[in-house]
């Protein structure tokens, strides 16, 4: 979980379970998008680093 997107992530997974733990759906649900963001970062993140990669075997 590396950069931002691990972040996010990790940020997420305390909300959410803060919020289940403390019966606050608005807050696990705002968790759950949390860690949807930060799987989206991340995705974003190695896409980028893939394409940097084919682009120096070209």
């Amino acid at each position: 979980m590396a950069g931002k997107g691990g972040m996010d992530k990790a940020k997420g997974k305390v909300k959410e379970a803060t919020g289940k733990a403390t019966g606050n759906d608005k807050m696990a649900a705002e968790g759950k998008m949390d860690q949807a963001k930060g799987k989206a970062k991340s995705a974003l993140e190695e896409t980028k680093t893939r394409t940097k990669g084919s682009k120096r075997s070209l």
